[in-house]
């Protein structure tokens, strides 16, 4: 028997579950199974402030994903979003510990009309200005909480106040107040300081979209623990999210880090040499090495040492055998090439003008010696052509120089000689 889609799902396909353009949507994955879409009668619909619910479509409206509903509500009714529809619901439904036996279910009443978006539109519209006013309220009665965000029913009836609050907060009064102002049913409804920063909105240290607010809805605690397994500064300033409270992130790659660390040497495990104890200081899981140092409290004689020669070491230590060293005594030497650049382009610099100018100048220093090599070779060679008795004479000085040279000694020579005369003639003229 060969399979055949039913229905093709494409994403041009308004019922086509499979369009993710917001986080609470559920990727429906039987989408292309035939008679998937009216194995139940259980619809999910989406309201604001990532608020789901479940809803039985007893009188079989044909509805599709991105339909607009009027679902019932006490009192009154209340308008949102089909999310999911078809055999997928259940599941989604047993997920969330949503109860069906014994437990009457709310029904949907219609899709919206032009009366119902009219009065949604009018609700929707005084949500800004009764937070503001809720919270100045809240302040003048002396209630440490803050309110962020208000959410009206579909037809105005009733409003839901989102507040966050460190302690327990006696809001008696202030439901009392805020009925009499706005003439609406209040409920008040608790939300962490993750799911306001997930209302919010924000983008994070990496530069992208929240976390909370893009994909996240299931919020687990974060330990310390976590960023010291993964060797994290214990700044809080770089710990601390947006919401204030640590960075759900650093659960993403807890469970990496502890794989990884069971591999290694324990931290409280110290090893002894012939010379010192060593205690643990920091490791590198990536490259497995830890660093020891033999003092408990501060970094003092460090010394870096591979995971597999800390093993060697504890099991000496076990056997009473005490190495003369951490490091090994024969370290192999490394025999990996380092990566040459053969085209000699890996400098950053190399497109910078600065160097083409240099050249440029340089080529021009040498244009000009080079000219004035040759200006002087043609005035050599003119002045030869004209006057070739200079050149003789040239020749023949060059040729007595070293007679000269020969007479110059001879008179050096000759000078205390003279220089002993000139006494005994100066005696004979005054004689005479």
């Amino acid at each position: 028997m060969d399979f055949k889609l039913n229905k093709p799902c494409s994403i041009g396909i308004k019922g086509c579950s499979k369009v993710q353009n917001n986080k609470l949507n559920t990727y429906d994955w039987l989408c292309d199974v035939p008679d998937a879409e009216n194995a139940t009668d259980y619809v999910e619909v989406q309201f604001k402030n990532t608020r789901k619910g479940y809803y039985l479509n007893n009188t079989k409206i044909p509805l599709e994903k991105g339909d607009m509903v009027a679902v019932e509500a006490s009192p009154g009714h209340d308008i949102g979003t089909v999310t999911l529809t078809g055999k997928l619901v259940l599941l989604q439904m047993k997920k969330n510990n949503i109860r069906t036996e014994g437990v009457e279910i709310k029904k949907i009443y219609r899709k919206v009309k032009q009366t119902d978006l009219d009065k949604y539109e009018d609700a929707k519209s005084k949500e800004h200005e009764t937070m503001i006013r809720s919270r100045q309220i809240a302040a003048e009665l002396g209630l440490n909480m803050k309110i962020g965000d208000v959410e009206y029913q579909g037809d105005g009836n009733k409003a839901i106040f989102y507040y966050i609050a460190d302690e327990r907060v006696d809001f008696r009064q202030l439901i009392k107040v805020l009925a009499e102002t706005f003439h609406v049913r209040i409920e008040m409804k608790q939300i962490g300081a993750r799911q306001e920063a997930g209302r919010i909105g924000g983008i994070g240290p990496c530069g992208r979209e929240l976390c909370c607010s893009s994909w996240m809805t299931n919020f687990v605690s974060v330990a310390t623990g976590a960023a010291r397994y993964q060797d994290i500064s214990m700044n809080p300033q770089k710990l601390a999210g947006q919401c204030a409270k640590l960075k759900c992130c650093i659960n993403y790659e807890i469970d990496a880090y502890v794989e990884a660390q069971k591999r290694l040497p324990s931290r409280e495990i110290l090893l002894e040499t012939k010379d010192n104890t060593y205690y643990h200081f920091k490791t590198d899981i990536f490259k497995r090495e830890i660093t020891y140092s033999t003092d408990k409290s501060i970094a003092a004689n460090l010394i870096t040492i591979s995971a597999e020669r800390a093993f060697e070491v504890i099991n000496m230590n076990k056997k009473g055998q005490k190495p003369t060293s951490l490091q090994a005594d024969k370290q192999q030497q490394s025999t990996s090439k380092e990566s040459q650049d053969i085209l000699g382009q890996d400098s950053v610099t190399r497109f910078d003008s600065v160097k083409k100018k240099k050249k440029k100048r340089s080529n021009k220093e040498n244009n000009n010696t080079a000219n004035k090599e040759e200006l002087e070779k043609k005035a050599e060679q003119q002045t030869a052509g004209s006057n070739p008795k200079a050149e003789n004479k040239e020749g023949k000085n060059n040729k007595n120089k070293p007679r000269n040279k020969q007479r110059n000694r001879q008179n050096n020579n000759d000078k205390p000689k003279n220089k002993e005369q000139q006494p005994a003639q100066s005696q004979k003229k005054n004689a005479e």
